[in-house]
């Protein structure tokens, strides 16, 4: 039975045309439930908003509580239960953007938005404004995402051109000394697969698939001592090892596109420029650890990398390099492109996998691990986009040879996401061991304006102090000073910013994005907050500041997930590392 909206909601399509546009999604996972979010998805696409009848439906149709439904929809922070306008607007309050002007820019985005008192039907009904905390265009800040177009660079000048879409659209800014990861990217276009074979792609998977046993391709990753690049830093070669040896079938590959972290953009210059290269090292790595399935989970904010991607799996899969029988071997390998809409929980690797199955983003507890039992229940290798895309030139050129860059612990190349008061913005690949200082003033142009903090790994980092700017960037090095690389994000502030108002926007993000699961983050990160509230209106008592801290300490050490306890850090660094942070109260 189709349910008649037309009184409730504005439509994107006729009532026909959509319902029939939800029935082909939920046909296309037939009818199972891990096709939910993709379902909602549609739904919304194809009558801009989810309403309570469109719910029903859907429930009616999956076979699925409607208050599971409901919860799901609720979850994810791009699903919209009520009517809105028909141009999204999406503007990054993160921190590159906000000491950029974007606060200027989100109060001239309002101010052209907002209704008029003789004229109730303009605008409320063609914007829909709403503030995200980060769009991963770090580098080319202010931006916004205008009905899934990136506006970049955007002054208060520019807002009437990025509301219709015309603005400036973000591009590719890549710089490192060696580019084995990127140096094609920038000069090849993404999709041109004959033109990426002929500098070399796919010769990896030739030589792992016809010289090298599944055993062979995991050892040579363990001589790499490779680790992932996505801010845990397990390794990567006993991953692939420990999935490889659990039992249970179907096992599956996933590859973690959920960039989400502030200051954070790597993966979708990557995935951008050159995307052949991560599902290259995503079919190495199902050939090694013994799966057939393969998933890219990406964050809903990157329509455009989304766009890029769909068209070079399918590519792939005109060629031969995916499927079945690739390369005349036998062997089969898959990939689904799966999306978040709207959770940076999801960057949890067990949180990513509810999701992909049709639930709330919950992490799970741990043990068992993925590897044992993860993407429904079965034996799961998961690794960032970055990590994949190391693994060609390794297979081709070797451990020892990865192991020439870094240091004994921090092996290899890295790429690095420059943003902030410095005067070259964007991805930098370099080896671990340079200076932070080296870092920018080779490869950032320097810095703009004196330096008052560095913020490394994101909101989920640590903030360095310029005192320590000539610590090397190793993992052993950092962790001296409590501050993790993480996923590589390295954001400078002058000494033009506040940085209690920045460590507040930072807590305030945590505060937004908290799953809710667990008291220490879903009730500390609040309280915390709270402090930094008072400090920035001048009503801090010490001792206030003091309970902060211990209840940081607290979160870190008691959280069920590794991104509820990295809630505080911000906070912690910043009293660790700086002598006198409490010198404006």
């Amino acid at each position: 039975m189709i349910v008649d909206t037309r009184e409730t909601q504005t439509n994107q399509l006729t009532d026909e045309e959509g319902f029939a546009a939800v029935d082909r999604s939920m046909e296309r996972f037939n009818y199972r439930e891990d096709g939910l979010v993709e379902v909602l998805i549609s739904a919304q696409e194809a009558f801009g908003f989810l309403s309570r009848d469109l719910l029903k439906y859907i429930a009616n149709n999956m076979n699925i509580p409607l208050s599971r439904i409901y919860g799901v929809a609720t979850f994810y922070d791009m699903f919209r239960l009520e009517p809105a306008g028909a141009t999204e607007c999406m503007v990054c309050t993160g921190p590159s953007c906000t000491i950029a002007g974007g606060e200027d820019v989100l109060a001239e985005i309002h101010n052209q938005t907002e209704i008029s008192e003789t004229d109730q039907t303009s605008k409320d009904a063609r914007y829909k404004v709403h503030e995200v905390s980060c769009l991963g265009l770090c580098d080319q800040a202010p931006a916004t995402l205008v009905d899934k177009k990136s506006q970049v660079n955007i002054s208060v000048d520019d807002v009437p051109a990025m509301l219709e879409g015309k603005a400036k659209s973000s591009s590719i800014q890549v710089s490192g000394n060696p580019r084995e990861l990127t140096s094609p990217i920038g000069v090849l276009a993404p999709t041109d697969l004959a033109a990426h074979k002929e500098e070399g792609a796919y010769a990896a998977l030739e030589k792992a698939l016809y010289e090298m046993t599944p055993e062979q391709v995991i050892e040579e990753v363990k001589e790499a001592r490779l680790t992932g690049r996505g801010g845990a830093g397990f390794s990567t070669g006993s991953k692939w090892e420990y999935t490889r040896k659990a039992s249970g079938r179907p096992k599956f590959v996933v590859c973690n596109f959920d960039e989400s972290e502030p200051g954070t953009f790597k993966d979708r210059v990557l995935m951008e420029g050159n995307p052949f290269r991560v599902i290259e090292g995503m079919t190495i790595s199902a050939y090694a650890a013994g799966s057939n399935d393969g998933y890219i989970f990406i964050r809903g904010e990157y329509p455009e990398a989304t766009e890029i991607l769909e068209e070079a799996l399918d590519e792939l899969y005109a060629d031969g390099l995916l499927g079945e029988d690739i390369m005349g071997t036998g062997i089969d390998f898959n990939v689904d492109i799966r999306h978040n809409a709207g959770a940076y929980i999801c960057g949890e690797e067990t949180a990513l996998f509810e999701a992909i199955e049709g639930k709330r983003g919950y992490p799970r507890h741990k043990p068992p691990y993925p590897t044992e039992a993860g993407l429904f229940g079965k034996p799961t290798t998961i690794n960032n986009v970055e990590t994949f895309a190391v693994i060609p030139s390794l297979i081709l050129h070797g451990g020892e040879w990865f192991r020439q860059w870094g240091t004994d612990i921090s092996t290899g190349l890295k790429l690095f996401c420059l943003s902030g008061h410095i005067n070259k913005p964007g991805v930098v690949e370099v080896p671990y061991g340079l200076t932070v200082r080296e870092l920018i003033e080779q490869f950032g142009g320097g810095f703009n304006g004196e330096p008052q903090a560095i913020l490394i790994g994101g909101a989920a980092g640590g903030f360095l102090h310029p005192d320590n700017l000539d610590t090397p960037l190793t993992h052993e090095d950092l962790r001296k000073l409590d501050v993790p690389i993480g996923s590589g994000a390295i954001i400078v502030f002058n000494q033009s910013v506040d940085l209690w108002q920045v460590v507040e926007g930072l807590v305030r993000f945590f505060v937004n994005e908290c799953c809710g699961q667990c008291a220490p983050c879903r009730l500390g990160t609040k309280q915390i907050y709270k402090t930094l509230q008072k400090i920035n209106q001048g009503n801090l008592i010490l001792n206030d500041l003091q309970k902060a801290k211990k209840l940081g300490q607290t979160i870190k050490t008691t959280c069920v997930c590794g991104l509820g306890m990295t809630a505080a850090n911000p906070l912690l660094t910043f009293l660790n590392n700086f002598e006198s942070p409490v010198r404006m109260i």
